[in-house]
């Protein structure tokens, strides 16, 4: 099979990509930038620079492809351009689909965010038939969101297409701004990580690398057209999660409480400075709320339809610092 990816340059898409290969199909990978794609010596491995807003090369790179996965988006807490979000995750989305339609390509899955789901209150978890939220903290879920409303559009429009929505993904690959759950493992491990923010009993969910890499070219085989699958891992509050990582790692690391207040200060600060300054900032009070909200989540309709597997969390934990270890080495 040849496939079409973008963001093949990020945690996931890299990740897939790579799988992809190593199953012996070809890919078509559309990137902002060659530079460091370490993946480009496979003979089996195109790669087209461009980027979403690219209609013509999007269309070239998509000649003799089956199957789409877009992965591409704007995930950063903060942009200069207050329509780059816009721009990227949702007429960048609507590029995608319209040259998929034009190419006749069988099947695109679209990867979206657990973020465009509501929260979930401590007694309940959420799946796929969930209402919508009342609202929401950020532009990367607001636009994930409108994006996956396009995709029910195109499906409409004659497309089959399949969303996913992973949860908080950790893992080996690569570190960037998307891994930093992997960050906090390394961190801890080198004792460099000692604080708990809140009371630490916020829930969310948590899913290895692996898992949803398989759960992406699963909903290309076998997702049912319209539907949208959750690729999560397990349920685990904050605190719980840096318990594992003590238990698994054998390291026992005194952690600090951080009360939400000087949390919420400190970026709203972050924020102020990075407005007046057009400087990235660390942290912003949205961000602060979205990962001080309940994300208790279900993936049974992805183990059901998709044959979806979940990796236990203290493997994936055990598999990751293994990892990191075989780095420094």
């Amino acid at each position: 099979m040849k496939y079409f990816v973008t963001g093949a340059t990020g945690f996931i898409g890299h990740e897939l990509v790579n799988s992809l290969l190593e199953k012996g199909n070809k890919v078509n990978a559309l990137v902002r930038s060659v530079k460091g794609f370490d993946l480009s010596g496979s003979e089996n491995l195109s790669v087209f620079k461009g980027d979403l807003s690219d209609t013509e090369i999007i269309e070239k790179s998509m000649e003799g492809c089956e199957g789409v996965f877009h992965l591409a988006g704007y995930a950063d807490i903060w942009s200069k351009n207050k329509n780059t979000p816009y721009e990227v995750n949702v007429e960048g989305t609507r590029n995608i689909l319209e040259a998929a339609l034009k190419s006749k390509i069988k099947k695109v899955v679209f990867t979206s965010s657990a973020g465009t789901l509501r929260p979930s209150s401590l007694m309940e978890m959420i799946d796929e038939t969930a209402d919508q939220p009342k609202e929401f903290l950020t532009d990367y879920e607001q636009t994930k969101f409108r994006a996956e409303k396009l995709c029910q559009t195109y499906n409409k429009n004659g497309l089959d297409i399949v969303i996913v929505n992973p949860a908080r993904v950790y893992g080996p690959g690569l570190m960037g701004k998307s891994n930093s759950v992997t960050k906090i493992i390394k961190l801890y491990v080198e004792g460099k990580w000692r604080i708990i923010p809140g009371d630490g009993n916020f829930i969310g969910n948590y899913v290895f690398i692996d898992d949803v890499v398989n759960g992406h070219i699963k909903a290309m085989e076998s997702g049912r057209k319209g539907e949208k699958y959750i690729l999560g891992g397990e349920n685990v509050s904050f605190s719980q999660l840096m318990e594992k990582i003590a238990r698994v790692s054998g390291e026992n690391h005194s952690l600090i409480k951080i009360p939400v207040f000087p949390i919420l200060l400190f970026s709203r600060i972050s924020l102020f400075l990075a407005d007046k300054l057009m400087i990235k900032p660390v942290i912003t009070p949205v961000w602060v709320k979205r990962y001080l909200q309940n994300r208790i989540l279900s993936s049974k309709k992805a183990e059901i339809h998709l044959k979806y597997k979940i990796t236990p969390l203290e493997t994936g934990i055990d598999l990751t610092i293994r990892w990191l270890k075989n780095l420094k080495n």
